[in-house]
């Protein structure tokens, strides 16, 4: 939208008043609407259930002369960009996918001068989101139910790009940003919280010390794996479905290979900051597929991903997660586990379809996935059969730190 545009969240609208030589047929307001259309600024038009609880918001094009109903509060000499925090808000991969992703798709360009307009606002996710938004836009957000000011701007876009899953098409990008770009912007957004993480541990070490101020600064450790001869394991952890319930035998394996092993266990309300500083710092990241998938954006590039692929998973599992995780140039290792190694194989006859055929099950829809794929099956897995894979990722992540170290030194 361009022109004189102002919102009016009493009835979620959003007007562009034109100028006075736009012929109109009628003289009355109500009538003099050029142009009336409807939007639900949420990404995932595709799905009829979510988009049906998204908030509808009507843009309205009228004569000039209207606007005088309609006071601004609060002029703004940048762009506004409009969407909802609804639908699948709460889930880190709905989060990622449908609302920050396409956030940095259709606001980059804009070099942080731009105003976001949130329906559906939640403090929590401002909270959670609050070190990404900051490098996005130099203006607070404004919650446009709760706001009922009127806001004025010249330029509105209304509704965000989404491009595929977890990636950016950088084609149809400005300057041929891609998904790398992004996770700089993530980089850039977590670091100044990292640090200060950092200076609160060797401030309290000190104090259990009680000695004089501890070595240089850890950080560039961490951000350096030159420095660590061996190579750093993070396993996120499941609970409830989908665990990998010989966890620790897991552990007790990558050590003995040779890895620095750290288990992950994120919880609803964890700091992203601190979950991207664990895996920053990793050279693999293993999990079984799920949501917690999404943070392989926190892996630097040219790292492991080994995502463990439960019965009935396959297609989500490469799509959401493996063949994105490969467009951010991550390693990836897609491990599809037999059906021993489902606790399904206990519940089932050998022969049935949900171990045989999975495939035939999900095509009865999404409650036969959900109900047995999903929220049914935990993983016991064969440390044989996946020691391979964790040797390959050793073998390549042991070699790039030591000639990393070894350009360091000379």
């Amino acid at each position: 939208m361009k022109g004189d545009i102002r919102t009016d969240a009493v009835s979620s609208s959003v007007f562009v008043y034109t100028p006075r030589n736009i012929s109109i047929s009628s003289k009355n307001d109500e009538e003099a609407e050029i142009q009336h259309e409807k939007i639900k600024p949420y990404t995932r038009k595709w799905e009829t259930s979510v988009m049906d609880t998204i908030d509808e918001l009507k843009l309205v094009a009228k004569k000039e002369a209207a606007g005088f109903a309609h006071k601004c509060d609060v002029s703004y000499d940048v762009p506004a960009v409009f969407f909802s925090t609804g639908g699948y808000t709460g889930n880190v991969y709905h989060e990622f996918n449908d609302g920050i992703l396409p956030l940095y798709i259709t606001s980059q360009h804009l070099n942080k001068k731009v105003v976001f307009v949130i329906l559906e606002y939640h403090n929590w996710w401002i909270m959670k989101y609050g070190d990404i938004l900051s490098h996005l836009t130099d203006y607070p957000p404004i919650d446009y139910s709760g706001d009922k000011r009127t806001h004025c701007f010249s330029v509105a876009i209304v509704g965000l790009r989404i491009h595929d899953e977890l990636t950016i098409d950088s084609s149809t990008m400005k300057g041929n940003k891609s998904i790398v770009d992004f996770r700089t912007v993530l980089d850039r957004a977590y670091w100044p919280r990292i640090r200060g993480l950092i200076q609160d541990e060797e401030r309290e070490m000190r104090m259990k010390m009680n000695g004089p101020s501890l070595s240089p600064s850890i950080e560039p450790q961490l951000r350096d794996q030159s420095q660590m001869k061996k190579p750093k394991l993070v396993i996120l952890s499941r609970n409830g479905s989908r665990a990998i319930l010989n966890e620790d035998a897991l552990v007790k394996l990558a050590e003995e290979i040779g890895f620095n092993v750290e288990v992950l266990r994120p919880r609803r309300t964890t700091e992203l900051a601190k979950i991207y500083r664990v895996l920053n710092s990793s050279d693999v990241m293993v999990g079984v597929h799920g949501a917690a998938m999404t943070h392989f954006l926190f892996v630097r590039p040219g790292c492991w991903f080994i995502q463990v692929v439960p019965l009935g998973t396959d297609w989500a599992a490469e799509t959401y997660y493996g063949e994105p995780a490969r467009k951010l140039g991550l390693k990836y290792i897609g491990y599809k586990i037999l059906p021993r190694e489902s606790t399904l194989y206990r519940e089932y006859d050998r022969k049935d379809p949900v171990l045989m055929d999975p495939e035939s099950v999900n095509q009865k829809g999404w409650e036969f996935t959900k109900k047995i794929y999903l929220d049914r099956q935990n993983v016991y897995l064969d440390l044989r059969r996946f020691r391979q894979r964790l040797v390959r990722a050793y073998d390549h992540s042991f070699r790039m730190i030591n000639r990393r170290a070894s350009i360091q030194s000379q």
